[in-house]
């Protein structure tokens, strides 16, 4: 569905734009370190292309503005109840604010927020979660009816105040709430749609509940921007929607990392090398499939598709191009030797 643009920072989402990914920091935002920087760096590098933060209170306000001064990456505000929170976030160089409807509280406040992010060109994101839905939609028994109405119901203030710098996201933990909820917005809103079922669970059943959502969604072109909310890291929540959207023909971009489930027969330590390597191996920017199989009597053979691919036997690591043996490598050298020959494609 074609929707208006609208701009994250200097990160265009909507209209003919590519879709993007975003994530959430998981821990409070106590202070500026190296080490904050360094991980918000390596999102981005994993292909997060937008990082959201809770605010709770004005140090962590304060600690978000500076760490938007040091990344590249747009970075998001999310807001609840103290619009003096985001206030201060739109002093620095903050992307995009977000709130929930009606939790701001008095309209004063909310046309004070307005008036600041019209002054700043910073766009607000109006998340509703079927969860934390105004008092008065809150029993409703058609959560995606309850989840439009609240939209509407928000974007109808912003517009009085003259603000259409508009993001919406209509989030359940429900998987068909969420995708009706958003096809009925599609059906009569033109603001772009950030997508996601909100409080997906664990790795395994939040993977399976974001891909069906999204599945279902974006084949419709439905969707604009996309977090895969898990109780896991914000790496695997990027590492998830990249894999979905390539899964999709969406985003091609990057390594594609296939592997063996291992069995009995195993003579290399498969779960173990990932644990080691899949991060590193996702922040590359190469367009290489790289397959981690778990014997040499299958591996290259199995993996011939593959540009690179590693395997062993016993104390000995093979790795091999395109099904053929390269190197054999001692297995306290592999990780290294590994990366070396991927790097030389």
């Amino acid at each position: 569905m074609q929707t208006k643009t609208v701009r994250v920072g200097a990160l265009p989402v909507g209209g003919d734009s590519p879709l993007t990914i975003q994530s959430m920091w998981k821990k409070p935002l106590t202070g500026l370190s190296d080490e904050l920087v360094a991980g918000v760096n390596g999102l981005a590098a994993l292909g997060c292309d937008i990082l959201r933060f809770a605010v709770p209170d004005m140090k962590s306000a304060e600690v978000l503005g500076e760490l938007a001064g040091r990344v590249s990456i747009p970075l998001v505000a999310d807001i609840h109840f103290d619009h003096r929170l985001a206030l201060r976030c739109m002093d620095f160089p903050i992307a995009k604010v977000r709130i929930n409807p009606g939790n701001i509280g008095a309209k004063w406040k909310v046309e004070d927020l307005v008036r600041k992010a019209l002054d700043k060109n910073v766009p607000i994101r109006v998340g509703v979660n079927h969860g934390s839905l105004p008092g008065h939609l809150a029993k409703e028994k058609d959560g995606a009816e309850a989840m439009l109405r609240a939209a509407e119901e928000e974007i109808g203030v912003l517009e009085s105040l003259g603000f259409g710098n508009i993001i919406i996201s209509l989030k359940s933990s429900d998987t068909e709430s969420t995708v009706r909820a958003n096809r009925l917005f599609a059906g009569r809103f033109d603001y772009p749609l950030h997508i996601g079922v909100t409080e997906a669970g664990p790795l395994i059943p939040g993977v399976v509940r974001s891909t069906l959502a999204f599945s279902s969604l974006l084949r419709d072109g439905i969707g604009n921007t996309l977090r895969v909310s898990l109780s896991d890291t914000p790496e695997a929540e990027v590492i998830t929607a990249r894999e979905i959207l390539a899964a999709l023909g969406m985003r091609v971009k990057g390594i594609r990392l296939v592997s063996c489930p291992r069995c009995g027969r195993a003579g290399f330590d498969v779960h173990g090398f990932l644990a080691l390597a899949q991060n590193r191996l996702m922040s590359l920017d190469k367009n290489l499939t790289v397959a981690v199989m778990g014997c040499a009597v299958n591996g290259p053979g199995e993996a011939r598709h593959a540009d690179i691919g590693i395997t062993g036997a016993g104390n000995k690591v093979m790795i091999f191009k395109h099904g053929e043996l390269a190197r054999t490598v001692a297995e306290e050298n592999a990780l290294e030797v590994f990366f070396a020959e991927l790097e030389a494609l």
